[in-house]
This record gives C-alpha cells, structure tokens and sequence, in this order.
C-alpha cells in the first residue's frame, strides 16, 4: 500500500514539475483593470511566471473549499458536541445508579434490581 502512495505521489510531483518546465514565461498579474489603474493613478502589477499563478490559483481554490465546508458542517460539528456531552451526561448518572443500587453491600447490579422490585 505504501508503493501505492509513493507511486501516485511521484507521479504528480512529476506532472507539476512538468506544468512548471512548459509555463515558465512571465506573465503580467494586475489587481485591477488599466482602466481604472489609470483613473486612479495607480496599477498594482506583478510580473510572475505562469505556473506560479496556476499554483497559487490551485491553492487559493483549496483553501476557499476547505473554509467552505468547515462553514457547511458546523451545525453537525455543534450537533455531535452536544450528543457527547449528553452520553457522558448519563454515563455519569449509570454509574451513580449502579453505586446506589449495590451500596455498601456489594452486590452484582442484576441482583440488587432484582431484590428492589420484588
């Protein structure tokens, strides 16, 4: 299984050091139109090579639907908080029960229910 995982691993290492080696020119990054650059007197622009942008644009994507769906499942997140607090909530109250059924005279839980109700 280990082969596996560095096999597919090489081989996208290798794909992007082949996207890399084929986009290597320079290309101009602007933040806002020349337009508007001109109207505002300024034009913030970057000169980067190709892949660089396809990798940060690959990235950024990442990054929005990861921050997407931790928005999406909070109310699961919150849900499952809430039914663990709820379990350890009446694990407590078991174990209390149990303690009071036996009490000091050590018997099994089956017993000590028995004996109550009959």
């Amino acid at each position: 299984m280990k082969m596996i995982r560095y096999a597919f691993w090489a081989i996208v290492g290798l794909c992007l050091i082949l996207i890399g080696l084929a986009n290597r020119d320079a290309v101009t990054v602007r933040a806002m139109p020349e337009a508007l650059g001109d109207l505002l007197g300024l034009s913030p622009d970057l000169q980067l090579p190709l892949f660089v942008v396809i990798f940060i644009a690959v990235g950024a994507g990442l990054m929005i639907g990861f921050l997407w769906e931790w928005v999406r499942e909070h109310r699961m997140r919150a849900d499952a908080r809430g039914k663990a607090r709820e379990v350890e909530a009446l694990r407590r109250e078991v174990d209390q029960l149990r303690g009071a059924a036996a009490g000091a005279k050590g018997e099994d839980d089956v017993l000590a229910l028995l004996e109550k109700t009959g």
